[in-house]
């Protein structure tokens, strides 16, 4: 049986402990579903102005602070990935030696004190496999970023939806308040793991995922 692959990035302000996730979305095969915090600001109608820049089908919530998001994205999992055949993957989400998202969710859960929201979901990590199974040197210099190794081995239509050079921008985006914009950078992200995800899916073994499990050793504790 092969599972459905749900692809998911986070956004951040920053990479210390004390920064805070911005923005969780997931790829579903019907669309990417995105949660926003906005920090206790008003936003503008984030879901019709990502809508409009993307052909995408595309739901997003807004939240006042980070916490009412990882609350929504637990209730979120639970709903709809937990006890689902599905197949969790991020781009440098969580690997052997490294990976982002995974870590700084992790992080964030266990100082906010709310449940950890992946009990029972499967993972793997697309950079691993696309590291190890795929060639992606171009005019001898090697593409290891998720836009960079996109670019490489996909058609490329989801670098257009990406209002930013590079995620860094994220940061700023944030801060002003750009919450469409932050949305709409988050979903080109999703979108381009979930088709390099594909793209391994056709093209490697089952055994060059590294599946491993996200449920803690002590869950629902």
């Amino acid at each position: 049986m092969v599972l459905e692959q749900v692809a998911f990035d986070i956004e951040t302000t920053g990479f210390d402990v004390e920064d805070e996730v911005t923005v969780v979305g997931f790829g579903l095969s019907m669309g990417v579903r995105v949660f926003v915090q906005t920090a206790g600001r008003p936003p503008s109608d984030v879901t019709s102005e990502v809508e409009e820049a993307t052909d995408a089908l595309v739901n997003v919530s807004t939240h006042a602070s980070e916490e009412e998001l990882l609350v929504a994205v637990k209730e979120f999992v639970a709903e709809r990935l937990c006890g689902s055949d599905v197949l969790l993957v991020a781009y440098n989400g969580e690997r052997w030696r490294g990976g982002f998202d995974v870590p700084f969710l992790r992080t964030r859960y266990a100082r906010l004190g709310v449940a950890w929201p992946f009990a029972d979901v499967p993972y793997a990590d697309v950079m691993s496999v696309v590291a190890d199974r795929f060639n992606t040197t171009v005019d001898g210099e090697e593409h290891r970023d998720l836009a960079g190794v996109y670019e490489v081995l996909c058609d490329g239509e989801y670098g257009a939806v990406d209002p930013f050079d590079g995620s860094e921008a994220a940061v700023a985006a944030f801060e002003n308040g750009w919450f469409a914009e932050l949305a709409l950078h988050n979903v080109a992200d999703v979108l381009r793991t979930r088709a390099l995800g594909r793209v391994a899916e056709r093209y490697c073994s089952k055994s060059d995922f590294g599946v491993k499990s996200l449920t803690p050793t002590r869950a629902g504790e």
